[in-house]
């Protein structure tokens, strides 16, 4: 357990990275509610976005994305709800990003899927 939430971590970082040098501007990392959890909130130009972020060393379980699961988008969605609530953003433009890491030999191959449904 402790090697996935590790690998998950590095994924994590390594997804902040990438949306930085993007241009990206973070709002917050591993936003947590009852209502769910949200890996990464950033602003891109007047959007705000929310990012899950799945890391594989294998595919023995399918794709990254795949984990995203409709039951899993809800917990999303509804963390999201409660964070535009908080924040008074309610009336802001929002989407809803993946992003899929898999790492071999050290490095990262990464696969932004942006404004997922």
């Amino acid at each position: 357990m402790y090697e996935r939430h590790k690998l998950g971590k590095e994924g994590e970082d390594y997804a902040t990275n990438y949306l930085k040098d993007k241009g990206y501007k973070i709002i917050e990392k591993n936003f947590m509610c009852k209502q769910g959890e949200i890996d990464i909130i950033a602003k891109e130009k007047e959007e705000y976005v929310f990012i899950e972020v799945k890391t594989r060393q294998n595919f023995n379980y399918g794709m990254p994305s795949e984990a995203v699961t409709p039951k899993k988008q809800k917990n999303i969605w509804n963390a999201t709800k409660y964070f535009l609530y908080l924040h008074n953003l309610e009336n802001k433009y929002i989407r809803f990003d993946v992003i899929e890491l898999y790492k071999k030999d050290n490095k990262f191959y990464i696969n932004h899927i942006k404004q997922i449904k």
